[in-house]
């Protein structure tokens, strides 16, 4: 695949043109029409016409060889989203197969999210979910993210490292997940562009320094392969491999290694003709040079996950140089190369015939997709699991009867468990690695033979299990387990949880607990009784204050209208020359609500350094030439004060809603993603006057954020506090004295 290609509209029907019949021809060729069409007034970021994106998306899928359908749908991929034109016109003008894949690689644009993150993720699990029924939904969408990055310079740089990192992080695996290595390597090398360019441009110096002494190297060491297979009387093509800059960037990062120290910089690969030819040209080789030790790898025996074949092995080659060589068949080179699409690669009218369900099967993905949907709770949730569970490096493993399985890096034997059976997880009682028993903690290493050792007769995963298990998919599991044996309990505990935190926030907790009522919350989160709601309650996967909050929707509305009723009558009163008389009420508010014993008419301040609420008990202390300023009696700027400015102070308070108090507060909890914004939330539905928020992060991932907030009393501060301490991860709340 040729990054640096533009093809023009012409171009493409040119190459579709060499390998489909005329019908499906006409069949793209109106596609390009109709996108030309309602494309025509648009224009992209950088001047240039719209509908050359399109083109060089179709162009890809060109290139690739890919179906009728596939190509029209990289014509008409942004059609629904960008113009008026609907999924229902898509269907009618080009069939169901071309519409269900625009409509898969469609974004939920039209739909409103909290933020970006989640509408992101949202939009990476629908495409996800696309893919499992009908894998050409992600062949588009890569071509689509290939040209998105060949043009990602006309960008800002903060939106160029965003979409440069999403590349990296779920595009670049999937290629490599579907094994097509020629749309991986483009990505991860242009994502590295963006994302490190210092580490990028130093990478292609290096490469580039000595490209002729390697050029010499690799052309003696094809010279000498041509020799030692000559007797061998097999047809083959020998040549050299260039190697990626993302993958040394890895090697070099990840294993600490200088450029020089790289060995497959340089690498040569054998095509032949049959599997035999492949390991006789392995022999062959093997015996002109030293093969390295723990550097042969048999991918024809034991094929990748994503279908991957080939022998490769490294040699001390000539000059005591190191160099790999990658030895595959014609055939296992186009699956190589294109992988998945090579299935679905058009030959003589028709697809390769290979279904959707037969490549799910050798994958081993759809249905791993489907788990971990199931098994989430939201799409942000989701994404983390497909991230750990499916796009994190792999290893691979073999039972005691031969069967091969692919699991996460840094997995033990629950992991393998658990992806084997629920009930073999639930039962297991040991494992055997390569004969041995092994400890449960141990980590899996590519190659062990793993026997998962059960108990019919045992009672079940510990909650320690949750500790040693890597992948997302065995610690849901485990969890559903305890879910479901600590029901009974965690339905109690929710129904307490619920009914105080609203006894607490001075609802009627009753009232708002009956069947009528809970209608909303079953609806929103698919609940189907009282029972599921207060098990899931228990469980802590939802919070009190969240379903408070849904009970309580109503009473708030009506509150704040009138309050808002309140001040417009108050404002008509003071309009019309209504002046209240001034008594008691009009000088509390004029000495901040305090009586001071034994002095009248004297001038009061809340002091800052403490903060007092109605409610705290307060002392009074004379300053020179600023009244008498309130402090909390356990401030530490009086408590040990003996002057004899001290004074006997109280509260004294006419009820009023609209007046606030400030409260400094300071909350600690584990750093992870979103803990602010729970936080931030938790303290809306308590108080809607938050003054001041500031955070950092202290030792060991703790974050800390000082706030301020209007506060009524100390009642109501308590309710805040017990909100705050509701959120998962906060583990202290307190209020703060200056």
């Amino acid at each position: 695949m040729n990054k640096k290609t533009i093809w023009s509209a012409e171009d493409v029907i040119n190459m579709v043109s060499e390998y489909m019949n005329e019908e499906h021809v006409a069949l793209v060729q109106k596609a390009y029409d109709f996108a030309y069409y309602v494309h025509k007034e648009q224009f992209r970021q950088s001047g240039e016409a719209y509908i050359i994106h399109p083109i060089q998306v179709a162009g890809i899928l060109a290139d690739l060889k890919m179906d009728p359908a596939t190509v029209c749908a990289g014509f008409l991929h942004d059609v629904v989203e960008d113009t008026p034109v609907t999924l229902g016109d898509i269907g009618e003008l080009f069939g169901e197969d071309v519409m269900v894949i625009v409509d898969g690689v469609t974004k939920l644009s039209k739909i409103r999210y909290k933020s970006h993150q989640e509408q992101l993720a949202e939009n990476h699990r629908k495409l996800l979910l696309a893919m499992s029924q009908d894998l050409r939904v992600i062949i588009v969408k890569l071509a689509d993210r290939v040209h998105n990055m060949r043009t990602l310079g006309h960008l800002r740089p903060d939106k160029q490292r965003r979409i440069a990192n999403e590349t990296l992080e779920i595009y670049a695996p999937l290629a490599d997940r579907l094994g097509i290595s020629t749309i991986k390597w483009e990505l991860e090398d242009t994502s590295l562009r963006y994302l490190n360019p210092q580490q990028y441009y130093r990478i292609v110096h290096l490469m580039n320094s000595k490209r002729t002494e390697r050029v010499q190297y690799i052309e003696e060491a094809i010279s000498e392969i041509q020799k030692s297979i000559s007797v061998l009387n097999l047809k083959c093509e020998i040549y050299g491999r260039p190697k990626h800059i993302y993958s040394i960037y890895r090697k070099m990062h990840d294993q600490h290694k200088q450029f020089n120290q790289i060995y497959d910089l340089l690498a040569v690969r054998v095509i032949v003709d049959s599997i035999k030819d492949c390991y006789a040209v392995l022999g062959a080789i093997h015996t002109r040079w030293t093969p390295m030790p723990g550097r042969f790898k048999d991918y024809i025996a034991m094929p990748k996950a994503n279908m991957y074949q080939s022998l490769h092995t490294t040699v001390v080659g000539p000059q005591g140089q190191p160099f790999e060589v990658q030895i595959r068949t014609e055939e296992m080179h186009r699956v190589a190369e294109f992988g998945i699409a090579a299935h679905w690669a058009y030959k003589e009218g028709v697809t390769t015939g290979v279904t959707i369900s037969d490549t799910g099967e050798k994958l081993n993905l759809f249905k791993e997709i489907i788990e971990l949907q199931d098994e989430s709770t939201d799409a942000s949730d989701f994404m983390d699991s497909v991230k750990g569970d499916l796009f994190s490096d792999r290893v691979y493993v073999f039972t005691p009867k031969g069967d091969v399985f692919e699991l996460p890096q840094g997995s033990g034997p629950l992991d393998m468990a658990y992806s084997i059976h629920t009930k073999i997880g639930h039962h297991t009682t040991g494992a055997k690695v390569n004969g041995k028993i092994v400890p449960l903690n141990y980590e899996i290493e590519n190659g062990d033979i793993v026997e998962i050792l059960t108990a019919p007769n045992s009672t079940g995963p510990s909650r320690d299990w949750l500790k040693l298990v890597r992948t997302k998919k065995a610690r849901n599991k485990i969890k559903r387990f305890f879910k479901q044996q600590d029901r009974v309990e965690n339905i109690a505990k929710g129904h307490d949880m619920l009914y105080k935190a609203l006894v607490e926030g001075g609802y009627p907790a009753k009232d708002l607990m009956k069947p009528d009522k809970m209608a909303p919350i079953f609806e929103k989160y698919s609940f189907n009784d009282n029972d599921d709601l207060y098990a899931a309650l228990g469980f802590g996967e939802v919070t009190p204050l969240n379903i408070m909050n849904i009970l309580t929707q109503d009473i708030r509305i009506q509150e704040q209208k009138d309050r808002n009723l309140q001040v417009e009558k108050e404002l008509l009163e003071s309009e019309t020359g209504y002046v209240k008389e001034v008594d008691k009420e009009k000088k509390a508010k004029q000495n901040e609500g305090v009586l001071i014993e034994g002095i009248d008419n004297m001038l009061v301040r809340l002091s800052h350094c403490c903060n007092p609420i109605p409610g705290d008990e307060i002392v009074g202390y004379i300053t020179k030439g600023r009244g008498v300023s309130i402090h909390r009696v356990d401030c530490p700027n009086v408590k040990n004060d003996t002057d004899q400015r001290l004074v006997k102070v109280s509260w004294n308070l006419i009820p009023d809603e609209r007046v606030f108090y400030d409260a400094d507060l300071q909350i600690e909890g584990y750093n992870r993603p979103g803990l602010l914004n729970d936080v931030l939330q938790a303290i809306n539905n308590a108080t809607k006057h938050l003054n001041y928020v500031n955070g950092r992060i202290g030792h060991e991932k703790v974050a800390v954020f000082d706030t301020k907030v209007g506060i009524r009393d100390t009642q109501h501060l308590q309710y805040v506090i017990d909100s705050i301490k509701r959120v998962p991860d906060v583990y202290v709340v307190k209020r703060m004295i200056h």
